[in-house]
């Protein structure tokens, strides 16, 4: 029998590599140019956002360009894990490149906790010193904004199929409130409403970019530190490990994520007889992925030997 005992679960990683898989080529490819045409929109706007809001003085309008700027930095992001998705591993990135997603989205995260604390100090001092506001003009902004991001919603909601895409699908539903939050705004200011609107409406955008900023710099911290991935109990995954028949003991247990939804898993397990590893590896690889969702799975066996008068454990090597 081999002395060494791997099992690496690529099912995914094959479909998503091999070259004869065209039909998921070409998914990805319009799933890029949807996203695409999304960055473009919304980057586009939240660039027109930016100059009429320091044009007209909106405070609202600049927090609702920065909203829509993080949310088309997220599509960005996402376009790029479609190209790179589409790229095979390699000896120098046998995992691939996927994790250069997370890292953008990690330092996009912390820029935007800078932008966030910028639009909550400006707000404060213009509730204690109102500026004016051009209100018609953010009414005018605030409406095409709208419109923008209901496009933008339309475009992502054809491509379901796609994990970032769905992701993205969301912020953009936040961008709609931010342009909400906008036209109220000036449409307060324009009909004689207090100026202190305008900042107080944007805290509220801001709270919107906070929301979203908060998730993704959890999550991204989270898997660049290899923390175990979330919703996935550490002691549950090595108790379930134990309990299958023909395991006697686990130790060595390693989760991780690779990427935001891809989990791996590697481990030493003590076995009662080598000679059941393949069946047995083959329970613990369907019991890990049916309970966990962890697909990719590396199973280091170890056994008693038994010789007159010694028993040791043994290894693969």
């Amino acid at each position: 029998m081999s002395a060494v005992h791997h099992h690496h679960h690529h099912d995914e990683l094959s479909a998503h590599h091999r070259g004869d898989s065209s039909y998921t080529h070409r998914a990805r490819a319009a799933g890029g140019r949807t996203l695409t045409v999304a960055v473009a929109l919304t980057l586009g706007f939240a660039f027109v956002e930016l100059v009429a809001g320091l044009w007209s003085g909106s405070l609202a309008l600049l927090a609702d360009a920065g909203h829509m700027a993080t949310d088309s930095a997220s599509l960005l992001f996402a376009l790029i894990a479609n190209i790179i998705a589409r790229r095979p591993v390699s000896e120098r990135h046998s995992f691939g490149l996927a994790r250069v997603e997370v890292i953008a989205a990690f330092v996009n995260a912390l820029f935007m906790v800078a932008v966030v604390l910028w639009i909550a100090i400006e707000a404060f001092n213009r509730i204690n010193a109102p500026v004016p506001v051009q209100g018609l003009a953010v009414i005018g902004v605030g409406s095409v904004g709208l419109l923008v991001n209901v496009l933008v919603a339309w475009t992502l909601s054809r491509e379901r199929d796609n994990v970032n895409i769905r992701a993205a699908f969301i912020h953009v539903l936040g961008d709609l409130l931010g342009s909400v939050a906008a036209i109220l705004a000036g449409t307060i200011i324009y009909f004689g409403g207090p100026l202190i609107a305008d900042p107080v409406l944007s805290l509220l955008v801001a709270g919107l970019i906070v929301r979203s900023t908060y998730g993704v710099l959890k999550e991204t911290t989270f898997v660049l530190l290899d923390s175990v991935p979330t919703g996935v109990d550490y002691g549950a995954v090595g108790a379930t490990l134990a309990k299958l028949p023909g395991i006697v003991s686990v130790h060595d247990l390693h989760v991780w994520s690779m990427v935001p939804g891809k989990a791996a898993l590697s481990a030493h397990v003590l076995v009662d007889d080598i000679e059941r590893w393949p069946a047995i590896l083959q329970q613990a690889r369907q019991a890990l992925n049916r309970d966990f969702k962890i697909d990719h799975i590396t199973l280091q066996p170890e056994w008693l030997r038994r010789e007159p008068g010694v028993i040791s454990i043994r290894k693969s090597e």
